[in-house]
This record gives structure tokens, C-alpha cells and sequence, in this order.
């Protein structure tokens, strides 16, 4: 695993598909969604690449949660900026603590290991490692990954099934739990865990066959009545998990080949996790919080973020271990309904105040019985306009007379606050908003920009903050350390020492532009002064200024609008872009208030209207430089619509309040501009040396990149997940154009792969007069348990594709040699310097930091605090070697065009993100468009998210014009 550094502010830890807003201007970042849904780390597979450190700006927000990452926090978080040692350098987690490599990781046993692997046949299909690499300086790390003992005895998993049955997976937890208050059952509580669902582990043979009566009740009752509903539970043996064959797959032996860990580190799993699900609230998998001890910061009006812990089994080599780690999610902030919803009306212009969509269904205790329910909805009249037939007191009533003559109680806002449901499906109840409290642990929805930045500053702190709280913090709060049951129960025992492990540091390849050098310092460089290697030329160009209520600027003969302009086509022009003569078009936009046109309806229709007019037959400019004033939800997105897909038009946006500001600042924000302008009118900003080229361009090769973005909270249902896929058309491998397609809402493999690859390679062919001879595909955004279903279901789309130019014309047979590599940044590995040589000011590992021994699978693969990525190689008949895939991920993660550092994410992989998050523009309307089905039955949501697919395919129409292909 090689850390190669986060792409900048940008967090994970949610659902793959749950993004933000569609990517924004220059300098902003498009963000992925604020979902407090999580997955699990990625961890084991085939022969893997490193994964790596460092980004480009502009990545706002997470993909759900929040992971407290490597770098330093601002002043005035919760714990200031970075700690510094003497003379300004980092603070090393541990720096005092001799760092040994286990005997376990001594270079003798990888060598037994590989020479095992040489004498099995080879197979592409998730291939064995070849080898462990050699390039690089040897250093050593810490890393939050923690050796567990296994259980000498079996395993026992069973099946658990409830009657009546139910697929409501509050209602079985709950169920569950009342199980083990049985005496039936509490015997064996202190050696079993369950995942509150459907399967049971068990230290010990359970008898057979076990079925448990279960009398129900909710709180705040405390033992059933005569009334209650009686649930069976039969507990079902299934198989034994013998430590004994998971011991032969961490050594790597031949005959384990086969064999799957996943059975039995889910079963550890639920031993180590059973405490914290019983005392803590669970977002996603592995991610715990605990309202009674959580670190808690406010993040603005009823919102605010919990830290809490990450904890999952991980098969390495020779080792079973724990991976513990710090992050971070939103939660609605407890306290009085009523009082709630009184900060909230300031926003509510008149109207009977209401929950903002992060607070959908949230669960509150009533004052008046103490029920516990979820809030189905919040009511537009007042506890006094609000009346129902009640035959107790004599026929129509207002809610506010029923709870004075029922419960004696007298509100102290009839009128001022809304009631709210918390009834069933069939019957609303309407009860005072103010005799509501909210429940802790309840996770908050999508976050808003402020919100969004807010979570960023509280949860981006230095590596020794977050090693020392999963230290001190993560393993009493999680149970793991003291142990406490059902651990002690299976007899299993976790080190709380921090693994070491041997780890390199890459170099970096050399960079050439046309003129000018690239001095690189920690995975990044400037361009102040120098020419790009090959520069696009501008036929005209339009200046649209954006009038958005805060009159940055004035006329066309504002002074400041005329020297921005200047400026930036004079760094065009120093950059080598070939700019025309003269000043460009200016046009000025003046769009309706927001507060008046709140879904921006009118000022949409405003843009498009002064961009149609401004068309002339045959005269388009070769891009738009778009001035934007605000920015929200509504207005980027749509320009890029409007250019992309209805006029044809490159779009390049810049925000004024970057741009007017500090002289040196403003050189090099139009620096990252120019960069775009070069690259999207198809010039290459800078090239890699030919030696760091050497592996891609021994045979004819095409890089691929393929990812797929989901709609995320706060979509309409049945909004489509959008796929992208990009390629490269030369040897220079610079420009990647895109292929996009829309399909089933939330399916994250492609269904017209197989076409889209079609459509990429025959550009390739256009350009090249021939076919490449090798794809490299790089498949973004697939967890570990997908991949298989890569091989099974993507695969053969890629090879179909290669058939289709199977033609009588052709006459030859093509098939190009295929690997495919998966890049996971959805991991909580962490890695921390042992020795502040080789850290970076923050105390991080720097860029070109690879890990390929210690943390990563057995069998293959390598995972990767500034967060890696992790490559796994899943299919390969070019035979990677390690040193190869390796130094050649890294040094081609500086080939990214649109920033001045290594990025994070191989660049294929990266633009295929950035080709989804385009696509989001294309249907922002339903991506930031709440609608939800009037009915209550699953047929007329069904039938919704039929019409919402159909109403977006219509959207999407033809897709980007072909005059502006991304």
C-alpha cells in the first residue's frame, strides 16, 4: 500500500454513491456527499500497486462521514493546529519508542513465500503476488493495525430466524436483545455475539435444536404484558470455523489457495464489535459512536459531529489483525423539539416553522407518556389550528384543548410552533412539537457548504492526535482493550501496540515542459514560470460576469474587471496558450435574488437565454471564462448543462472571490485556471521523462478508467447512478476523453460497458490509425466484496468489446492483452512515521510512501493517515511485476493535468471520477430535489421511481454534445 496522499479536504468513510453538489468552479470542489452511511476497508486480493499521497485542491466534501485525516487542523479547532517539536519540526507519534519489524516480516519469509507461489500455475484471474518491490528508500512505519490472538477451539455460526417474520431490521435488533434478557438464553450471553439479525456465533456448542420464546415490548416498558406479541427465535447450527485452516491462508500455503477468509473474520468481527453494538450507535459498517463519551463539536443549528471509532478484522501475513481508527459523522443535536425548531424559524419566512432534510424521521421521547417514535412528519398548522374528532371529550377538539383536558398540560406555544406525526402507516397522531424531546444518535443527513466545511475543520488533525486517541480513547470505548465480553468469552486477545512494518520511499520522475523546470517538494510544484510542453491555440474567447447580488463588480470599464481579465490572458500567455489579439466579448448576467427565485428557476432561464443570444452562426468562441459572484446548488450545475449538453459550449468558471484578492495569490489561481483552459482545448500542460514512461510505452497501450457515482440523500427516488468511462487516445497520455451513460438508480456495475469501450477504442483508432495492444483498466469505487462480480459481470463486457472489431474488413482477430486494476480509498488504513526524517511538517508519511508487507493480504494485494489509495490488481495477463506496477502508479500519478502535485488517485481513475461528478451536473434537478411518493404502498413508489428514471432519461437525452466531448 503506498500513501500518495488525499486529494485535498477530502474525506471518506460513507457509501460510494452518496455525493454533494456537482463539482463546482475553479477552487471549489465538487464534494461527494455528506452521508453518514459508511463501508468497510478495503483490504486483501490480487497482486497489488501502491497506493499514495498527496492531491489536487478542490475535493470538498466526503463520501459519508468523516475520517479525521493527516494534516494539521486550523487554530481555533478543537485541538489547534499541528503539534510542532523543537525548531518547528513534526511531533512523531511514538518517536521515542524503538520500532522493531517482527521476525514475522523478516525478508527470508516473503522470499519462501513468492518462491511458493512460483510453483502453482498462473492464472490472470486474481492473480497470486509476483514479488514484493525493491525500488525506494527503506524506511519503517507505524501503522493502526493491531495482532489478535485467535481462539484455540472452533468457531460455532448459526442461523437465526424470527416468527412471524419481518424485515424490519429495528423491530428484529430489538427482538434479539429481548432474546438474551431470556433465561433461556442469558447463560450463554457471555460467549456469543449475533449481528442482531439473522447469524449467531458462538465460543461454544449450542444445543440443539434452540428455540426461544420471546414476550415483546418497547420501552419504557419494562417487562411484557398479557397483551404482548410472542416471537420465536430458533437458532439454527450452520458450520464450525476452524482457526486452523485461517492460519494456513495467513501463511500463505499453497493449498489454501481457495480457501475464504471472509466467514471467519465476519465472525470475529461480530465477537469484537458485539460490545460496542450493544452500548453505541453503529453508522455504516464497523463505525461506532457512543452518545455518553463522544468528543462533540457543533457544526451550526441542530447538527452537530461525533467522533467515534472504526474497528475490522484484516487478514495480513502470518498475522490475524485489528484495524482501529479514529472518524467522524453528523449527528442531530438532542435537546427539546420545540426549542429546535424555534432556531430554525428565522429561515422560515413566516411559514410554521419546520426540520431541515438532515433531520428526516428523526426519533424523539415524548414528555407526556415516554413512547419513543420516529417523526413521520412535521405538520404545517399549530397545536391550536390543529383539530381531530375525540369521542373522550365530546367531539372536535384542537390538540392544543386535548392535552390541557387530557394530560393537564398547558403549552407554552399553541400557536406558534407545528404539531408533528409520529403515528403508523395507517393513522396519523398529532402530538405538540414542544412536548417532543429528540433522542441522541440520530445521524444527521446531507450536510450543508457550511456545515461541510465546518466537519472539515474539526476532523482533519495530525497523525499523533488521531494515533493517540485510538490509543487512550478507541480501545476502552470499543471494548477491545481492557477485553470485556463476549471477547473474553471466545478467549481472544488484541495487542494494543501499533504494527510496524518495512515500508519505501519512492522517488519522483522527472517533469518536462516546453520551457522552465519543475522543481518538485513533497509530491508537488509550481508553474509560475513555465511553458506548458504543448499549448492550445484560442481562436476567441467570452468573459461572462455573473451578477449574483454582491456586486463585485461594476461595469465593463471597471477598473478591477479589466485588470482580472488582462491578467489571466497574460498567464495564458506566458503559460505558451496561443491567445488572439484584443479583448475578449464581455457579458454581463444579472440574475434574480435568490430569496425571490429559490429553486433558481428565473435565473437559470436568465443564462441560458443571454448565452443563446450571444451566439452567432458559426462564430463560437473557443471557451467561456464564467465570473461567478455566489455560488449554490443551482447555478454551476446548470451552466454546465447548458454548455455541455444544449449549446455546445466550453465552460471554464472562476470565483471572484478568489480571483480579486492578493496579486501573487491571484498569479497562481490563474495558473490552476490556465491549466483546465490548456487540457480541455487539448494541449498538454507537461510530460513525464522517457525512463518514467518506460512501462507504458513498450507495446501500444490504452489506460482506462472507469467509475460510477449514485445518487445520494436528498435525490429524488429512482434518480439513475451515472457511469464514465475514460481512455487514453496517444503515448502521451494527457488527454482522456469520456464516455457517459446513465442506468438503474444505485447499481454500481456497468451495464454498457461494453459499448463505451467500443466508443473509446475506435477513438484511439481515429487517432493512432491502429489498435492498442495492451488496456490498462483502473476500476474506481468498488468495495473488496465486489470483486469478484467485477470478473464475473465486467469483464465480459470488456472482452465483448474486443469481438465487435472482429470484422470481415478486419480480417484479423484483436485481443489486446487486459489487466485490471482496482484503486480503493474507502480503507482505514493509517500509516505513521517512525522517525521524523522521513515525515512531513504535519507528521505524515510523505508522497511516494509504498507499503507492500505487514498490513497487506497474504495472498496478494496491498492497502494502503493522509489517506492512500490501495490498488488491488484483480485481473492480469500483462504480468505486472511489483516493482512495476508500483514505481510506475506512482510516478504516473504526477501526469495529472489539472493540478501542480501527485494526486491521490492514478489519473484514469481520477477523470473517470471527475466525468461522474459532470454527469451530476447534467441532472442536478434531481439530485438536489427532495420529492418523495405520495403513497404509502411499495407499488406506488415503485411506480415513482419508474416515472423519476424516465423523467431524468428524457433529461439526459443524447448526452454531452460532441463539440464539447469531455
Amino acid at each position: 500500500m503506498s500513501d500518495r496522499g488525499q486529494r485535498g479536504g477530502r474525506a471518506r468513510g460513507g457509501d460510494r454513491g452518496q455525493r454533494g453538489t456537482p463539482g463546482g468552479p475553479s477552487g471549489r470542489g465538487g464534494g461527494r456527499g455528506q452521508s453518514p452511511q459508511s463501508t468497510q476497508g478495503s483490504g486483501g486480493g490480487g497482486a497489488g500497486a501502491p497506493p499514495f499521497r498527496g492531491g489536487p485542491p478542490g475535493r470538498g466534501a466526503s463520501r459519508g462521514g468523516f475520517e479525521p485525516r493527516g494534516r494539521g487542523g486550523p487554530p481555533g479547532g478543537p485541538r489547534g493546529g499541528p503539534p510542532r517539536g523543537r525548531g518547528g519540526g513534526p511531533v512523531i507519534f511514538s518517536e521515542q519508542t524503538p520500532a522493531n519489524i517482527p521476525p514475522r516480516l523478516a525478508e527470508t519469509s516473503h522470499t519462501e513465500l513468492i518462491n511458493a507461489f512460483k510453483s502453482l500455475k498462473v492464472i490472470p484471474d486474481r492473480p497470486l503476488r509476483p514479488g514484493y518491490g525493491k525500488n525506494g528508500t527503506p524506511i519503517t512505519l507505524r501503522a493502526n493495525f493491531f495482532p489478535l490472538r485467535l481462539p484455540k477451539g472452533p468457531i460455532y455460526d448459526y442461523v437465526v430466524e424470527i416468527s412471524p417474520k419481518t424485515d424490519i431490521n429495528r423491530l428484529k435488533a430489538r427482538v434479539l436483545h429481548l432474546m438474551e434478557l431470556t433465561p433461556v438464553c442469558a447463560p450463554h450471553v457471555p460467549y456469543i455475539a449475533h449481528d442482531r439479525s439473522q447469524r449467531l456465533v458462538s465460543a461454544r456448542k449450542l444445543p440443539q435444536p434452540l428455540n426461544i420464546q420471546v414476550p415483546f415490548y418497547e420501552e419504557p416498558d419494562t417487562a411484557p404484558n398479557a397483551n404482548s406479541k410472542v416471537y420465536m427465535v430458533s437458532i439454527k447450527f450452520e458450520r464450525e470455523l476452524k482457526p486452523s485452516e485461517m492460519t494456513d491462508f495467513l501463511s500463505g500455503k499453497a493449498a489454501s489457495r481457495d480457501y475464504d477468509p471472509l466467514p471467519f473474520t465476519s465472525a470475529l468481527n461480530l465477537v469484537l464489535q458485539q460490545h460496542a453494538s450493544r452500548n453505541g450507535v453503529r453508522v455504516g459498517k464497523n463505525r461506532y459512536f457512543f452518545p455518553t463519551s463522544a468528543q462533540k463539536v457543533s457544526l451550526g443549528p441542530g447538527v452537530e459531529a461525533w467522533q467515534g471509532f472504526y474497528t475490522s478484522v484484516r487478514p495480513t501475513y502470518k498475522e490475524l489483525m485489528v484495524n482501529v481508527n479514529v472518524c467522524m459523522t453528523a449527528f442531530v443535536e438532542p435537546g427539546n423539539l420545540g426549542d429546535a425548531l424555534l432556531s430554525f424559524s428565522r429561515n422560515s419566512r413566516g411559514a410554521m416553522p419546520t426540520l431541515p432534510k438532515g433531520m428526516a424521521r428523526v426519533k424523539v421521547r415524548t414528555q407526556h407518556l415516554g413512547y419513543t417514535k420516529p417523526i413521520k412528519k412535521v405538520g404545517t398548522t399549530s397545536a391550536r389550528n390543529t383539530k381531530f374528532d375525540c369521542a373522550e371529550l365530546g367531539g372536535v377538539v384542537s390538540v392544543e384543548t386535548y392535552f390541557l383536558k387530557k394530560y393537564k398540560i398547558k403549552l407554552k406555544y399553541p400557536a406558534d410552533l407545528p404539531v408533528v406525526d409520529i403515528g403508523g402507516p395507517k393513522k396519523a397522531v398529532w402530538v405538540p412539537a414542544e412536548l417532543c424531546d429528540i433522542l441522541p444518535g440520530h445521524p444527521y443527513g446531507k450536510l450543508n457548504d457550511k456545515e461541510t466545511a465546518q466537519m472539515i475543520r474539526y476532523a482533519c488533525n495530525p497523525p499523533r492526535v488521531n494515533a493517540e486517541s485510538i490509543a487512550n480513547e478507541g480501545f476502552p470505548t470499543l471494548g477491545l482493550a481492557p477485553a470485556v465480553s463476549p471477547i473474553t468469552g471466545f478467549n481472544i486477545s488484541i495487542s494494543t501496540e501499533f504494527a510496524v512494518i518495512p515500508a519505501r520511499e519512492l522517488r519522483p520522475p522527472r517533469l518536462t515542459y516546453k520551457a522552465g523546470n519543475a522543481n518538485i517538494r513533497d509530491g508537488s510544484w509550481n508553474i509560475l514560470d513555465v511553458k506548458f510542453h504543448r499549448g492550445a491555440r484560442v481562436a476567441s474567447w467570452w468573459v461572462v460576469v455573473i451578477r449574483d447580488g454582491l456586486n463585485m463588480l461594476g461595469g465593463p470599464e471597471d477598473p478591477r474587471l479589466q485588470g482580472l481579465v488582462e491578467g489571466f490572458s497574460r498567464k495564458c500567455a506566458r503559460s505558451g496558450i496561443a491567445m488572439p489579439e484584443g479583448r475578449p466579448r464581455l457579458i454581463p448576467v444579472t440574475l434574480m435574488p435568490e430569496r425571490n427565485d429559490p429553486g433558481r428557476v428565473n435565473a437559470i432561464e436568465t443564462i441560458r437565454n443571454t448565452f443563446k443570444n450571444a451566439i452567432q452562426p458559426g462564430k463560437k468562441p473557443s471557451f467561456v471564462l464564467v465570473l461567478l459572484e455566489n455560488r449554490d446548488n443551482f447555478i454551476y450545475p446548470a451552466i454546465k448543462r447548458i454548455g455541455d449538453m444544449e449549446l455546445g459550449l466550453h465552460t471554464i468558471h472562476i470565483q471572484l472571490g478568489k480571483a480579486l484578492g492578493d496579486e501573487r495569490k491571484q498569479d497562481q489561481y490563474f495558473s490552476n485556471v490556465a491549466l483546465k483552459v490548456n487540457t480541455k482545448l487539448g494541449g498538454i500542460n507537461h510530460l513525464l521523462d522517457n525512463a518514467a514512461m518506460a512501462w507504458l510505452t513498450k507495446k501500444k497501450t490504452m489506460m482506462v478508467g472507469i467509475d460510477v457515482t449514485h445518487p445520494g440523500p436528498g435525490s429524488r427516488e429512482g434518480t439513475p447512478s451515472i457511469a464514465a468511462l475514460v481512455a487514453s487516445v496517444d503515448d502521451s497520455f494527457v488527454q482522456f476523453p469520456a464516455t457517459l451513460r446513465i442506468q438503474q438508480s444505485k447499481q454500481e456495475m456497468l451495464d454498457e460497458l461494453e459499448n463505451m469501450l467500443v466508443e473509446r477504442l475506435l477513438a484511439y483508432e481515429r487517432k493512432n490509425k491502429a489498435l492498442p495492444e495492451r488496456l490498462f483498466v483502473f476500476r474506481d469505487g468498488v468495495s473488496e466484496g465486489q470483486f469478484d462480480t467485477v470478473l464475473k459481470d465486467e469483464l465480459p463486457q470488456i472482452l465483448n468489446a474486443f469481438k465487435k472489431f472482429e470484422t470481415k474488413e478486419r480480417k484479423e482477430k484483436y485481443r489486446p492483452q487486459v489487466s485490471i486494476v482496482i484503486c480503493g480509498k474507502r480503507h482505514h488504513a493509517r500509516l505513521f512515521p517512525t522517525n521524523s526524517q522521513f515525515a512531513d511538517r504535519n507528521g505524515n508519511t510523505r508522497p511516494g510512501t509504498v507499503v507492500d508487507k505487514g498490513i497487506t493480504a497474504p495472498h496478494a494485494g496491498l492497502q494502503g493517515h493522509v489517506k492512500a489509495t490501495h490498488y488491488t490488481v484483480v485481473y492480469d495477463e500483462n504480468m505486472f511485476s511489483a516493482d512495476e506496477i508500483q514505481q510506475g502508479t506512482n510516478d504516473f500519478s504526477y501526469l495529472y493535468a489539472r493540478a501542480t502535485k501527485a494526486v491521490s488517485l492514478i489519473p484514469p481513475a481520477y477523470y473517470a471520477d471527475l466525468a461522474c461528478e459532470r454527469g451530476r451536473c447534467y441532472l442536478n434537478d434531481f439530485l438536489v430535489d427532495d420529492k418523495t411518493s405520495t403513497g404509502r404502498g411499495k407499488y406506488d413508489r415503485d411506480e415513482e421511481k419508474k416515472r423519476v428514471f424516465h423523467a431524468a432519461r428524457e433529461a439526459w437525452g443524447q448526452g454531452v454534445s460532441q463539440q464539447t466531448a469531455l
